[in-house]
């Protein structure tokens, strides 16, 4: 029988999302971070493993797009990442407690629903797992078993953090949308590489028109 997810993605309070883009992205910086959440949530609705999506967010112009696409939307408590990614969880518990549960970062705007479910079949044969990031210093997935303690440790170094948290780490070929998040310009131009979501892509497309990418 294969295992079914329930995915908890937070949404950050747009105001204080992607910063660093901020200079290349000017006042459309709100607008791309929606666009990458909705092809983040997107792609996890449509890998078969995912049963659900549970968007953390306390935003309402995030909420209502997320909301339309399919994901159910829990209010953030507004006390840091973690307590978002438990908050979400919690619900999830309710919802299905005989679902595992992951915590995906709302910044894969490359994410493949195929590529993800490769991920997930390979975290199912851990009691915990996470999957680093494209610079093997931060975390993109991390998720548990059903009825295993939920024990996120995103922010920063969380590679490492995850490692020494006993999660075993998947090196798995072949799923680089899931590694890819999006902070800086540099970090968009590899996404763009591997190809958009269609939300993001309509917004690299209006505001770099000539080049499809963000200035170096």
């Amino acid at each position: 029988m294969s295992i079914r997810w329930s995915l908890v993605v937070p949404v950050k309070t747009l105001v204080a999302a992607k910063t660093r883009l901020a200079a290349a992205t000017g006042p459309h910086r709100t607008r791309l971070a929606v666009a990458v959440a909705c092809d983040t949530v997107a792609a996890a609705l449509a890998c078969p493993p995912v049963a659900r999506v549970i968007v953390v967010t306390a935003d309402p112009a995030a909420a209502g797009p997320l909301a339309a696409l399919g994901a159910d939307v829990v209010h953030d408590p507004d006390r840091g990442l973690n307590t978002a990614l438990r908050t979400g969880a919690a619900h999830a518990v309710d919802v299905a407690p005989g679902d595992a549960v992951g915590a995906l970062q709302a910044d894969l705007p490359a994410l493949r629903p195929a590529e993800l479910a490769l991920a997930l079949e390979a975290a199912a044969e851990f009691d915990q797992a996470f999957v680093p990031d494209a610079l093997d210093v931060g975390t993109t997935f991390y998720g548990v078993r059903a009825g295993m303690p939920f024990t996120p440790g995103f922010g920063g170094e969380s590679r490492a953090r995850h490692l020494a948290g006993g999660a075993k780490e998947l090196c798995v070929p072949g799923i680089d949308s899931v590694r890819r998040d999006v902070d800086t310009p540099d970090d968009l131009r590899a996404a763009i590489a591997l190809g958009l979501g269609a939300h993001t892509a309509a917004v690299v497309a209006e505001l770099w028109p000539d080049t499809t990418a963000p200035p170096a």
